[in-house]
């Protein structure tokens, strides 16, 4: 069974940073793709950003691209995302996810395991 966890969430104001973990209870996000998806009040889950299982190539949604950044340590089995210059825009619980393969998907059907969420909140 994997087990994910997210941290790092909290309130913040418009134009802050925040750096999201997601911390795997097993050995398992070093051979999976990886990514973050958001669910905005009242709205469906979207994509946010993905990173291969090499780390290297990633991708992101065009609402947060040059802001934020995917990365992973797979030594420490742990996925980031550091946010920089939050809008209101981005207030939504994040979620990490594990890829059911090694590429980078934008569709959360091809992500098998799921975390708990964490809340982020961004003030005008």
């Amino acid at each position: 069974q994997v087990s994910l966890v997210e941290s790092g969430g909290g309130l913040v104001q418009a134009g802050g940073s925040l750096r999201l973990s997601c911390a795997a209870s097993i050995r398992t996000v070093s051979t999976y793709a990886m990514g973050w998806f958001r669910q905005p009040p009242g709205k469906e889950r979207e994509f946010v950003a993905a990173i291969t299982w090499s780390g290297g190539p990633t991708g992101y949604a065009d609402s947060v691209k040059g802001r934020f950044t995917i990365s992973r340590d797979n030594a420490k089995n742990t996925v980031y995302l550091q946010m920089n210059a939050l809008k209101p825009e981005d207030t939504a619980v994040y979620y990490c996810a594990r890829g059911r393969t090694t590429v980078v998907n934008t569709n959360p059907s091809a992500y098998d395991y799921w975390g708990q969420g964490t809340q982020v909140t961004v003030s005008s």
